[in-house]
């Protein structure tokens, strides 16, 4: 037994007050009368006062509300197994966690930024497979494609400048990773999230781009940072910042973002290049572009399905609320016309207090007698 809308059992609450309201209203019907006089002698004179009955009356309103409360909040009961076939796309998503990562033009820093929207991203999939990839100087799957979103989440989390040893910007690597994520057999429905500054050291990123293309997957690269430029920082053991990184000269290095390669990208494998923004808009329209892609059927579960029964406290609420309306709050009246059991020959009416009168006959054979 089971509550679909778990957040309708709030109202509740009102067949209690209904209840506290009618016992309050008897109550302060009981203490206008008393101003008379003795309430029990009161009572006694005034004909056609039930508080009983208006009591119940009150019990039946309440009673129907619970019911009713239990209808709106989908009572359930009982399961069974139904097959379930789900559509979708295959995604990886690529993320870059070199050094270059931490400049700071996107803040906290393109890292922090980074992941954040990927996070998102999984939150806002529906049936689609998602995977990780973590690439800097070299690239490893961090999640393999999977439709458990929490697990995917809980991959992300520990994506962070320490994650690879070999520094460095591997995006040639990366994309060979992701194809070989991907199912072989499959030469479509297949989509890659590539989230980096652009700046490879040597990995060929456009042939790998030719190879990925060749199987059927279609890249979506996201740059992130600015062309002008950013300081990359340095941290110590405390997370304080303690200068930028420098060449050989001394000089402050500035990772810029680069943007032709990312493009050439696009043109080989038929995606979109997207540059990452604050509001981080970008994934959003990356997703909506994915969405359009054909789907494909990612196999079948078993799902437990509940089967609902809100017919039987409504039905019972409405039956509730019909007796309350039958009831009269008074003695008499129609309830007694249609239930009340009269002997036969007795009046009805003001002449209930009278005897039947005989008949001319009766009378005559009376008269013969005496």
């Amino acid at each position: 037994m089971r509550f679909e809308n778990t957040d309708a059992l709030w109202l509740l609450l009102i067949s209690g007050l209904l209840l506290a309201l009618y016992w309050w209203g008897i109550r302060r019907k009981k203490r206008d009368i008393a101003r008379f006089g003795d309430l029990a002698l009161t009572l006694d004179n005034r004909v056609g006062v039930s508080f009983g009955r208006q009591l119940s009356k009150g019990a039946l309103v309440s009673f129907a509300a619970i019911m009713i409360t239990l209808a709106t909040a989908r009572f359930q009961c009982g399961t069974h197994l139904e097959a379930v076939k789900t559509e979708g796309i295959d995604i990886i998503i690529a993320v870059d966690v070199s050094y270059s990562m931490l400049a700071e033009d996107l803040k906290p820093n393109r890292l922090a930024h980074a992941v954040q929207e990927v996070r998102g991203l999984i939150d806002s999939l529906q049936g689609d497979r998602i995977g990780l990839v973590a690439f800097a100087g070299d690239a490893f799957v961090q999640c393999p494609l999977t439709v458990d979103y929490s697990a995917a989440s809980l991959f992300l989390t520990a994506f962070n400048i320490g994650l690879i040893d070999q520094q460095g910007t591997a995006i040639g690597e990366a994309i060979r990773v992701a194809t070989k994520a991907f199912d072989v057999e499959d030469d479509k429905h297949k989509a890659l999230i590539l989230l980096t500054d652009g700046e490879d050291h040597d990995t060929d990123p456009l042939g790998a781009a030719k190879e990925a293309a060749e199987q059927g997957v279609t890249i979506y690269p996201i740059g992130i940072g600015s062309a002008q430029g950013e300081p990359i920082p340095i941290y110590d053991q405390n997370g304080e910042r303690t200068g930028f990184i420098k060449d050989e000269d001394g000089k402050v290095v500035l990772s810029r973002l680069g943007e032709a390669t990312l493009r050439e990208i696009v043109d080989i494998t038929g995606g979109k290049y997207y540059r990452a923004t604050p509001g981080g808009l970008e994934l959003g329209q990356v997703l909506n572009d994915i969405r359009g892609m054909d789907k494909k059927e990612l196999g079948g579960q078993l799902v437990t399905q509940y089967a609902d029964r809100y017919q039987w406290p409504l039905l019972l609420g409405l039956a509730l609320l019909l007796i309350e309306f039958i009831i009269p709050e008074r003695p008499g009246g129609l309830w007694n016309k249609i239930f009340a059991r009269r002997k036969e020959g007795e009046p009805e009416g003001d002449n209930a207090s009278f005897k039947k009168l005989p008949t001319d006959e009766e009378q005559e054979n009376i008269n013969v007698e005496i």
